[in-house]
């Protein structure tokens, strides 16, 4: 595969800020404006993309890692053509893989069949290994912010951790369940505020998600938001969103593609 790949993992600290509704619908208009899109469940032991989307997978990563299954087997056809690989739910020993194991999953990306333009992957809650080896491994790491003191302080610990362990210095953050647009720029100046006190990072504001009830009413109905109700104003703001991301720089050789991702990973897991 010589195909340049935006990775992206979508990451927030906390658990209960809208990370896996904002991966979801992200790749869902990413699709719908002709990309190919791939959205990985990275919440090995509490998946929820698949069911977010009322899919109904016949295999997992689980069985992928038992030998079961290739990657092709696990793809999952979404609306707009996107693809999604469905994790296990439920399943401890996925909550503790080794680094190896995680290299595994990422691995079986080369043998993906079919060229990508877009990898999101919908990381868990907290900064496990598992969270952060995936983050380390991602091209570009969008931050899902809510504006209460648990979340800004959440997302400025994994900052912080990211930014003085490893080196990662380039953050887009998404201020999600706002009131008023201007509420989400006070959440993204909240955390910038600290960041350029105490780290050198570059923190980018890549747009806000307000606070919409049909968010809420497509989890009841298994359908993404964008899909069943594309003039809500949440969906307006996702759309606005992909926009955004679909004018970042294309990755250019290695940092760019799924091999790189892989190596990345194999690389961490060695160390």
């Amino acid at each position: 595969m010589f195909h340049s790949v935006q990775t992206i993992a979508v990451t927030g600290g906390k658990g209960g800020v809208g990370k896996t509704n904002v991966s979801v619908n992200l790749g869902i208009e990413l699709s719908r404006m002709g990309r190919k899109v791939v959205l990985l469940d990275a919440d090995l032991g509490l998946a929820n993309v698949d069911i977010m989307l009322g899919l109904r997978a016949t295999h997992t990563i689980e069985d992928l890692l038992n030998g079961n299954c290739t990657i092709n087997d696990l793809l999952l056809e979404g609306p707009f053509g996107l693809k999604v690989i469905p994790a296990a739910s439920g399943t401890q020993e996925l909550v503790q893989l080794g680094a190896l194991q995680h290299a595994a999953i990422i691995n079986a990306f080369s043998e993906l069949e079919e060229d990508i333009d877009y990898l999101i992957i919908d990381t868990a809650a907290g900064i496990s290994d598992t969270v952060l080896s995936f983050v380390r491994a991602a091209h570009e790491i969008m931050l899902v912010v809510c504006n209460e003191p648990t979340s800004i302080t959440d997302a400025y610990a994994m900052l912080k951790l990211m930014n003085s362990r490893y080196n990662l210095d380039r953050f887009h953050v998404v201020a999600n369940m706002v009131k008023t647009p201007q509420e989400g720029r006070e959440v993204y100046q909240k955390l910038l505020k600290v960041t350029d006190r105490f780290m050198d990072i570059a923190l980018s504001f890549t747009g806000m998600v307000p606070m919409d009830t049909h968010i809420r009413k497509s989890v009841r109905r298994q359908k993404a938001m964008c899909e069943i109700y594309p003039d809500a104003a949440a969906a307006h703001a996702i759309r606005k969103i992909a926009t955004t991301v679909d004018r970042w720089p294309v990755p250019t050789n290695p940092r760019g593609h799924t091999e790189f991702f892989v190596d990345r990973l194999v690389q961490m897991a060695a160390h």
